[in-house]
């Protein structure tokens, strides 16, 4: 979820649902040692339970950065072995990590000695041509040694020469039964799972087989799918929400990041699918992705917008409105 879960994303995400776990865009430890903490790690309060993703494969470098999250007030620190990017691969980081299960379990402990937040992992389930579920259950084996008790598992192979990341995404099949197999073989771990999936159905239906479902990119480019989280998944009353009252409700946290200099485009961004499948989508999303309206634009263009689609729902819904 590189470039896409920043906190701008999060904390609208959040509006949605009070319960789920918000987990950052993957971060290099070179980025926190070296380069600018404050751009990679702020968050804001509203976000928790928030969790920090790390990308990394040297353990003194990623001790270092598990204590770092943990002092910024992260809730968790994620390291991810499953991103199959070019990019990702030359740093000797992501998934290319599968081959090579003692360092990610010497990684683990380093993280685990240096803080006292929960480590967790995210992996696939084999690489490239390695098909054999034994490949990933060896893999948890080892690393749950090292003291690791939450793997979020894509139940998809990752290939590393060949396919786009988001080819990753899609053409490798998904092995849902690999997972399943992983909490039956472990069952004193928590086995989360990831990789196509769409919808609250699909997701409680999972949840009959492991502890916990991770949705990505449905939740980013369909985000109102989060509304239904905390009664379906946590057991809470449902809310009566409204896109309306998200968005009034987000109007501070906006307004206070524009006072500050962030441009309305580092937002906007985010919150294109807040009406997908429904009517008006089309133009919500075209005035808040108009580079000319941006410009220099604030609060009142969301609104703009917020009112067109008001007014158009209105109108489609007048006894006249055929005439």
């Amino acid at each position: 979820m590189l470039d896409w879960t920043d906190r701008f994303y999060r904390r609208f995400a959040r509006e949605l649902s009070t319960q789920t776990w918000l987990y950052t865009e993957m971060v290099n430890t070179g980025a926190i040692l070296h380069g600018d903490p404050m751009r990679h790690l702020r968050f804001d309060a509203a976000e928790h339970p928030v969790a920090l993703q790390l990308g990394g494969s040297e353990p003194a470098d990623l001790a270092r950065c598990a204590k770092i999250t943990e002092n910024w007030g992260y809730d968790e620190v994620n390291l991810n072995v499953g991103c199959p990017s070019e990019r990702v691969q030359s740093g000797s980081f992501g998934a290319c990590l599968m081959l090579e299960p003692k360092l990610v379990a010497d990684c683990v402990k380093a993280m685990k000695d240096a803080c006292q937040i929960d480590v967790t992992i995210k992996h696939r389930i084999g690489i490239d041509k390695v098909e054999e579920y034994a490949f990933v259950r060896d893999f948890v084996g080892e690393v749950a040694q090292a003291g690791c008790q939450t793997f979020i598992v894509h139940a998809r192979n990752a290939i590393l020469k060949g396919l786009s990341p988001k080819e990753n995404r899609e053409i490798p099949p998904l092995k849902y039964d690999y997972v399943y197999q992983l909490k039956r073989d472990f069952p004193e771990l928590e086995i989360i799972i990831n990789g196509g999936i769409n919808t609250i159905e699909q997701s409680l239906s999972h949840l009959e087989h492991v502890d916990g479902v991770m949705v990505g990119r449905e939740a980013y480019h369909n985000p109102w799918i989060l509304t239904e989280v905390d009664a379906a998944i946590y057991g809470q009353p449902q809310r009566e929400q409204t896109r309306l009252g998200a968005m009034a409700n987000l109007r501070p946290f906006v307004e206070s990041e524009l006072s500050a200099g962030t441009p309305l485009r580092f937002i906007a961004r985010h919150i294109l699918g807040l009406y997908q499948g429904q009517y008006g989508a089309r133009q919500w999303r075209r005035m808040l992705s108009d580079a000319t309206l941006l410009k220099n634009a604030d609060w009142r263009l969301i609104e703009q917008a917020l009112n067109q689609i008001e007014q158009s729902l209105a109108l489609r819904e007048s006894p006249y409105s055929e005439s």
